[in-house]
Formats: C-alpha cells, structure tokens, sequence
C-alpha cells in the first residue's frame, strides 16, 4: 500500500536500519492509502497561518543544506491544491538554495506550528521563475507593505507531505501570540485600575 512520503524518503539503507531496530514491521504491514499528494483545506490552513519554514537542498557534491525562509504570515502561498510558491528575497547573497536547485531541483520542507506542537513536512520539485516571466505568479507572491527585496520566485511541485507526530516538540510561542493571550488579563488588570481609581476618588470626597 502506498505511503507517499515514506515512498519517497525510504531507501535501501533506511530499510537496513529499520531491520536492525526492528521497526521495519511498523511500516511494510502498513493498511491502507497515504498518498497525500494534494493538499486538502486543513494544510492549506496550516500554510497560510506560517511566518517561516525549513528548506533542506543538496548540492552536486552530495552534502545537505537547510536554509530558513521567513517573512509575513502567509508569505508562502498555496496556489492550488499541488503548488506552493513564495518570493525569494534578497538576503545575504550566497545563493547556495538556488544553486542547489538549478543543479538538483529536489527540496523538502519543514513547516513548524511550535504553538500546537504540529510539523508538516512536505517533498517538492523546485522550479526557479523570473519575476517578469509570470506577472500574474508575481502578483500573488507579493506580499503588500513588506519592504524585503524580490530576486526570483521559487515554484514548488508537490510529490508528497506528511504530518508528524508532537513528540519532542517544545512549544514555542511568537510575540504576537504571546501579546494575545495575555490581552484578557491586560484588559482585566485596566478594568480594575480604572475601579480602583474611582474608589479612590469617593473615599477622598468629603461626605
């Protein structure tokens, strides 16, 4: 039965390893279908909440590289339910991501929710559009107000994703998140101020 992501991910070597933990049963007597080879209204959600995201490449003398990308929620847009795309801004100029790509065009993504303790991990092929080669991509990638400069777009083909498990997680929380849940005790402590003062000010009137 297919596993999608697992399709792809285990190899040769990883099926060894699984022997020797004897793990290799959990998965080869596995029932049913994952193919998870579009994305549903649930990861299109998730996505769209994501200020951030891991992206591992490999370069052409076989060594890994995991880049950050971040921006404004929602920077990486779902254009329909197999495409993902986001603007490639300029940062330090390495380019060690898009010379990956143009040499490999295979990536995968990690996307936290450290809040929830939820990642969605996502394989893709990448492909590399110019800004002025699609005006209307470029259009939907930007991302109004935000000032970072775009050098390229990067257009990514899903092969397959998969959610993992909380496991070892260690809940995180941005300041944005952290200024919401304490909203309603600001808002508290501003109501009892605002009560106190006022009691105050009968008590200092004379009867």
């Amino acid at each position: 039965m297919s596993y999608g992501f697992l399709d792809i991910a285990v190899t040769p070597s990883v099926r060894a390893v699984q022997a020797r933990m004897g793990a290799d049963g959990l998965w080869q007597g596995f029932k049913g279908h994952r193919e998870f080879d579009r994305f549903t209204d649930g990861e299109a959600g998730f996505i769209g909440e994501r200020d951030s995201f891991y992206m591992a490449t490999v370069s052409e003398t076989g060594w890994p590289y995991v880049q950050h990308r971040g921006g404004p929620k929602g920077f990486l847009k779902l254009i329909d339910e197999r495409t993902l795309a986001f603007a490639d801004y300029r940062g330090n100029r390495q380019y060690l991501s898009t010379g990956n790509v143009a040499a490999d065009g295979r990536a995968c993504l990690f996307l936290m929710d450290y809040a929830q303790r939820a990642r969605l991990k996502v394989f893709v092929r990448v492909e590399v559009v110019a800004l002025d080669a699609d005006p209307a991509l470029t259009a939907q990638v930007t991302v109004p107000g935000y000032s970072a400069r775009m050098e390229r777009i990067f257009k990514l083909h899903l092969q397959a994703f998969d959610w993992n498990c909380p496991q070892h997680i260690v809940r995180r929380f941005t300041q944005a998140e952290i200024d919401d849940a304490v909203q309603p005790l600001r808002d508290r402590l501003d109501a009892l101020e605002a009560e106190n003062a006022g009691l105050r000010a009968r008590l200092a009137t004379p009867a």
